[in-house]
Order: C-alpha cells, then structure tokens, then sequence
C-alpha cells in the first residue's frame, strides 16, 4: 500500500489543523493505521493508532484530550483531527499502515510494527 499524508502547515498555538492520509493499493480496511511524530534532533514518537474497522482508537497521552484519529474506509483515507496544538507539537508528522492486527490497542505504539510508511507532512505551532 502506498500512503501519502497532507494537511500539514504554519498555525498558532491554540488552534488547528487536520491531517490526512491516503492510501492506495491494497484494500485500505486490511490495515490498522497510526500516526506518529519526529521533531528534529528527537526521536520519531506514537501519535495515534485506529483499527481496522475504525471502532478502536488508542492515543499518547500528551495528545490524547486534543487530538482525533479517524478513517474513512470507502476514501481510504485517515485522519488526525489536531486542536488547541502546542509548540510542542512541531513535527513532522507521519502516517503508517499495520497488516497484523485489526485493533488498536498499546502493541501499536511500536514503531518497528508497520509495514508501510507515507512521506510525511511538516507541521509547525508558532507561539
């Protein structure tokens, strides 16, 4: 499956921005899908991860009051709906699609368990 995330963009501390992500490919509703974040000089970090169907949700706890994950399966498409953003919240910010499980749960936070990866989409928080 091949992703492509957009969405990404300058905005000011407290206010929003929605990511996307598309996919292409293989049937999209095969895969768990996550988000994930890389600030420079840090580490890349879990966001947040929805299954399959979309029922199951599971979120970092930094974002987890702020932040929406969700999918479209007939788009083939997710989402990450990002409010009341943070400076810290400037990254890069990744999709990613999982073929093992078909929920979402903590086993998701672990970046090695994707199998496909999309670009990324730069999002910065101005303060």
């Amino acid at each position: 499956v091949q992703l492509q995330a957009s969405g990404g963009g300058l905005v000011q501390a407290g206010g929003s921005l929605r990511l996307s992500c598309a996919a292409s490919g293989r049937t999209f509703s095969s895969y768990a899908m996550g988000w994930f974040r890389q600030a420079p000089g840090k580490e890349r970090e879990f966001v947040a991860a929805i299954s399959r169907s979309g029922r199951t949700k599971y979120y970092e706890d930094s974002v987890k009051d702020r932040f929406t994950i969700s999918r479209d399966n007939a788009k083939n498409t997710v989402y990450l709906q990002m409010n009341s953003l943070k400076p810290e919240d400037t990254a890069k910010y990744y999709c990613a699609a999982d073929e093992t499980y078909a929920n979402a749960g903590v086993f998701l936070k672990d970046d090695r368990e994707y199998d496909y990866w999309g670009q990324g989409t730069q999002v910065t928080v101005s303060s």
